[in-house]
């Protein structure tokens, strides 16, 4: 009798291989009050990578980080009507305190351009106060009604950019920057995710924002994922909040603005893109444990080993670990780390030893081959870096064989069926948003005719990209 998978197929169930993945690599549980989650270390870890990658490009960029409350007083939420619209649905309100009824209620932090609005409206009293940048990296929550570990969940983790510029100008091309430079460059050189650059559409615009730009990534079952959003709020809450600067003389004009944020909905990115049904595989340049050293058996010479290669690895600059825990079958680890996607496993018996090599299993592209122990350090780095590219050719291969060319919209809604479909915008437009929405189709972005980001909804030759999406 053959033995039953580790993991349900993809192509049997694509929603039980994520959940049976998250469970069996250790990533995350769910948390005791529903949406809610409970990130494990492994799972951690591949956040905290996300941090640091993230933190570095938005320091460059000239934000600096700060932190504000998580609880924000009711009115200011009211104070700008399209953003309280927006979220009404979502928002965890704090009616009761220390054991009293609160003079006002309070809201969970669902975002917080209000309340870092409060602030802003104090700081920036010139022109010589701007630009300011500011950038923090918080808890937020948004009560979901269906949630999905990583992707949709009541309590996640982000980092939310808040800025304040004295002309339009500023401030589009700042959004602009984050979203190519800042957003883009990460995920498509880090994360290894071919993501498609847009503009969204009036209807799918951040609530109280002028313009909203986003990065949607095509996962493994063809549907679309939004992977990070960067939003011209224009003045709007710059009125709300009456946050101004004074010009050269006595006038003052109200600032222009921008909030731009990702998430660890970027974790089930990573996951949908890369998995297979052996498990995660993440790209070399993000995993905190690029390379494990194993023991096969608990030889001393053996043990005494794996740990002088890891200490060489370790040299060479690679985020490595040695797993000498010979008290565990050698299958059951190799296939735990199978599971965690770790890039490259080096795997080191006593009969390696005899012949002066490990065996090299790379975890990305698959297979297995005898590597000089003594070439190990030199020839690791190389090999990281052909299967981080690898990643990102087969995320770009897959969006491209799976996203058509349509003219109507019933081919556009089948073209969801197992990918997405490229349609002109003119011909689509607000009403055949409306249709495709009722079949659960939605317009991700707009991208102008050459794919870049178009300047404006209607401009000459812009493409609808359309999906079912998470």
């Amino acid at each position: 009798m053959a033995k039953a998978p580790v993991l349900t197929p993809q192509a049997d169930d694509f929603p039980r291989w994520y959940q049976d993945l998250i469970n069996k690599a250790e990533l995350a549980d769910n948390g005791p009050v529903r949406g809610t989650m409970v990130i494990r270390p492994y799972g951690y870890g591949l956040w905290e990578r996300m941090q640091q990658e993230m933190d570095a490009r938005i320091k460059k960029a000239g934000a600096q980080n700060a932190y504000f409350p998580m609880f924000i007083p009711q009115s200011y939420l009211t104070k700008e009507a399209e953003h309280v619209e927006g979220f009404a649905p979502e928002l965890a309100v704090v009616t009761h305190g220390g054991g009293k009824q609160l003079e006002e209620p309070v809201v969970v932090r669902p975002t917080s351009e209000t309340i870092i609005n409060e602030y802003f409206s104090k700081w920036v009293q010139s022109h010589r106060d701007l630009p300011l940048l500011i950038n923090q990296w918080a808890n937020v929550v948004r009560w979901e009604l269906r949630p999905r570990v990583f992707l949709r969940t009541t309590e996640f983790l982000w980092q939310e950019g808040h800025t304040a510029h004295a002309t339009y100008e500023d401030a589009r091309d700042y959004a602009s920057m984050i979203h190519t430079q800042v957003y883009g460059d990460f995920m498509t050189n880090v994360l290894g995710i071919d993501v498609v650059l847009g503009r969204k559409t009036a209807k799918e615009r951040f609530a109280g924002a002028i313009n909203t730009l986003t990065l949607e990534g095509m996962m493994g079952d063809g549907k679309a994922l939004q992977m990070g959003t960067s939003h011209e709020l224009g003045q709007n809450f710059a009125k709300a909040f009456n946050t101004t600067y004074q010009l050269q003389g006595a006038e003052r004009e109200y600032v222009w603005q921008t909030s731009w944020g990702v998430s660890t909905r970027m974790v089930g990115g990573l996951i949908m893109s890369h998995g297979d049904d052996n498990g995660l595989r993440v790209p070399p340049r993000l995993a905190a444990v690029q390379a494990v050293v194993l023991a096969i058996k608990g030889d001393d010479a053996v043990i005494a080993k794996v740990r002088e290669i890891g200490a060489q690895l370790e040299a060479a600059g690679i985020r490595v670990v040695v797993d000498d825990r010979t008290d565990t079958p050698f299958g059951r680890r190799a296939v735990d780390w199978e599971l965690k996607g770790v890039p490259l496993r080096i795997e080191v018996g006593p009969r390696d030893l005899e012949n002066g090599t490990a065996m090299l299993a790379r975890r990305i592209p698959g297979g297995k081959e005898p590597v000089s122990i003594d070439a190990l350090a030199a020839l690791l780095p190389g090999v990281l870096e052909e299967d981080q590219a690898l990643l990102l050719r087969q995320s770009r291969e897959r969006r491209e064989a799976r996203t058509v060319d349509v003219k109507t919209i019933d081919e556009a809604i089948e073209a969801a069926a197992t990918g997405w479909g490229r349609i002109s915008w003119a011909e689509l437009g607000p009403e055949g948003e409306a249709k495709l929405a009722e079949q659960g189709v939605s317009v991700r972005c707009i991208v102008a005719a050459d794919g870049s980001v178009p300047q404006t909804d209607d401009q000459d030759g812009n493409i609808a990209i359309v999906a079912r999406a998470y």
